[in-house]
């Protein structure tokens, strides 16, 4: 007859807890290797804020202000080339974003920007475009569009979206509080927030590393991911939840964390490779294309959804530990006294 351990399961060793609670599987010890996690993502912040003061940030005409001018063109031009030749021609910072128009038939685009122009000077338009025929005579330059943004309604667009961006993430933060308050809902929702926070200076530092603009792309990338990252959290805490009752108060928290986390994290990582597997054959397709739009929403998405789910399982969940810990102990210590 085989014998019954009855030792509290606080005293149980690594392979006990996971005979008992993980079907014999082995158990991933993520609190125990947080010091590994959280300085990896130290070391990728400190190399992100160097790149910071190195290269700075650039802002979109859609924040900064400028204006932009879209021409087409037929044959193949190196790019790199027509950006120099467009600079040359002009005092003001200009970035360059090419495309192919695949509806249009006008062959390929490209946008020139003006940062910092509050309006576009009536000379600029023919006076380019006359260069750019002299310079490429078979490649018949034509002017498609000319738009403006003014300074200060850029400005103003860019505090709203910021705004939009806080809001989002207070919300969630009372979402988690109000849902998780059997397992400390407040620090749940701060420790998400820090591994959002977390998700949101890796994007933020890839557009700095790439000299990317600041543009409603970042923005709408930093919205879904605050909800992608978040929903991964949230699977991990309910988890927590319910191997919480099943294992009783007497098993350590970071032993309920670990078993949570190891039986999530199949469907996380496949969930995030699906995802990956879509957004990926977007941004080929963009590639081919040439579409400058969407190759700069899909590969900061991509970016984004390994953050989000690294986040989640080795940011969020570690610091929660490390909190409730905290404040367990300091309770121990007032009971002491």
């Amino acid at each position: 007859m085989a014998k019954i351990d009855s030792r509290p399961e606080a005293l149980m060793s690594a392979e006990e807890i996971s005979e008992r609670y993980n079907g014999g599987k082995r158990v991933l010890d993520f609190t125990g290797k947080k010091k590994i996690f959280f300085g990896i993502s130290l070391g990728i912040i400190v190399i992100g804020i160097i790149c910071n003061f190195i290269f700075g940030t650039t802002l979109d005409i859609q924040f900064s202000g400028g204006a932009t001018l879209t021409f087409s063109y037929q044959g193949d031009i190196n790019q790199d080339e027509l950006h120099d030749f467009i600079q040359e021609k002009t005092t003001d910072r200009i970035t360059t974003a090419f495309s192919s128009d695949l509806v249009g038939g006008t062959g390929n685009n490209v946008t020139v920007q003006f940062s910092g122009n509050d309006a576009i000077d009536q000379n600029i338009r023919p006076t380019l475009q006359a260069a750019l025929q002299e310079k490429y005579p078979d490649a018949n330059f034509v002017c498609l569009e000319e738009n403006s943004v003014d300074a200060s309604m850029g400005l103003s667009f860019l505090l709203k979206c910021l705004v939009a961006v806080a809001i989002a993430s207070v919300l969630m933060v009372l979402y988690v509080t109000i849902r998780f308050k059997k397992i400390g809902g407040l620090s749940a929702g701060v420790m998400a927030l820090v591994a959002l926070f977390h998700d949101v200076a890796l994007i933020y530092f890839l557009y700095v590393i790439f000299r990317w603009p600041i543009d409603s792309n970042f923005i709408a990338v930093v919205l879904m991911i605050l909800g992608y990252s978040l929903n991964d959290t949230i699977v991990i805490y309910d988890r927590v939840r319910e191997q919480r009752k099943l294992m009783g108060r007497k098993v350590s928290i970071d032993a309920v964390f670990n078993v949570s986390s190891t039986k999530t994290m199949r469907r996380t990582i496949m969930t995030s490779v699906t995802t990956l597997a879509a957004i990926l054959t977007v941004y080929v397709v963009a590639s081919v294309f040439n579409i400058a739009s969407v190759k700069g929403f899909a590969l900061p998405m991509m970016i984004g959804v390994i953050s989000g789910c690294y986040s989640s399982l080795c940011i969020a969940g570690p610091l929660w530990v490390m909190w409730r810990n905290h404040k367990a102990a300091k309770k121990a210590a007032a009971k002491a006294k």
